[in-house]
């Protein structure tokens, strides 16, 4: 079941379209997310799609409802999590998690009830009578994320997570996404590290310059890359005696042979079957000590998409993280 449908989304500021004309849904129960550069429109998008952000165009649906121009209706069953926390300096963990509580309606004994749990949930029981100024970026993101489902919502929105924070926060913080998606929490997830959009998402969108120019699973994306099967042959043997036969017997792949003469690369436009080339090594005495198939990773899908260096952008944002100024994207 689609639980968000978004058709012609557009976002102008002063002739400036930010995100140009995308269309995309999110299915109920998945992990859908944005992967971008700065700029791109990834949070302009959130922005819209939770009511922070005027629509210029298009149109945004909530489980079949359309909801654009009347975010408020949509918000209760909304968690929305910025690049930048939106809690109170002064407040103590708990008093910011009971805080928004009451935001959503919750009664007194369940917000305070909610919040207790959050923060044994995730590892912040200890800090939670200490003011959220004195918290560190990760333990901050980490209470963010929790004031952002007190209310336990439908869909929860991820605006850069783990960006500015150390990795061993990161890793925390992308442990308790994988958490609140498997207790069955949809979650839409913008993001620039490649890692994250892989190892998180269920679907992706490559977002550049407000327009979404590749769409789809993590396999679809790879196999659309692809333009060549490959598989990675180590034997236990010197193969080159055998490589005229090899090309006979198959003559739609090629044969290629790395740095030993027991490592061979099999090339093919078509499917490769691998037990008629197992049985072929087996014969020719050169026993199959293990075989890969080789596909691209989700980064070179990126680069040959978009033009864009990963390493580049992940560069640039977080030296912004690190020197605490947000970015808008």
């Amino acid at each position: 079941m689609k639980i968000i449908e978004v058709k012609d989304l557009q976002k102008d500021f002063n002739g400036f379209t930010a995100v140009d004309r995308v269309s995309f849904h999110i299915n109920r129960g998945e992990i859908f997310g944005f992967l971008g550069p700065n700029g791109a429109g990834k949070t302009t998008t959130i922005n819209m799609l939770t009511g922070m952000a005027r629509i210029t165009g298009g149109r945004v649906k909530l489980m079949g409802e359309d909801y654009t121009g009347r975010p408020k209706k949509a918000q209760a069953m909304m968690g929305i999590v910025p690049d930048e926390s939106n809690l109170y300096e002064e407040l103590t963990g708990l008093e910011n998690l009971i805080f928004c509580g009451a935001l959503y309606g919750m009664d007194k004994e369940h917000r305070r009830a909610r919040a207790a749990r959050l923060l044994q949930q995730f590892g912040l029981e200890e800090a939670a009578e200490r003011p959220f100024k004195a918290y560190s970026k990760g333990m901050k993101r980490k209470l963010t994320i929790a004031a952002g489902i007190i209310h336990e919502p439908e869909i929860l929105f991820l605006d850069e997570p783990t960006t500015g924070i150390d990795v061993a926060f990161a890793r925390q913080i992308r442990e308790l996404i994988g958490e609140l998606h498997r207790k069955g929490t949809t979650i839409f997830l913008t993001t620039h590290y490649i890692e994250e959009a892989e190892r998180l998402c269920q679907r992706l969108a490559f977002i550049v310059r407000g327009k979404i120019v590749r769409e789809g699973t993590v396999e679809e994306l790879m196999k659309e890359a692809q333009g060549e099967n490959i598989v990675n042959f180590t034997l236990g043997g010197d193969f080159s005696g055998a490589r005229e036969e090899f090309a006979r017997r198959f003559p739609g792949c090629s044969f290629k042979i790395g740095k030993t003469n027991s490592a061979v690369s099999v090339h093919s436009s078509s499917a490769i079957a691998l037990f008629p080339l197992v049985k072929l090594f087996e014969e020719n005495n050169l026993p199959v000590y293990e075989a890969k198939i080789v596909r691209p990773s989700l980064e070179e899908v990126f680069v040959k998409t978009t033009g864009i260096e990963l390493q580049k952008m992940q560069e640039q944002k977080d030296r912004k993280g690190r020197k605490g100024g947000g970015t808008r994207s």
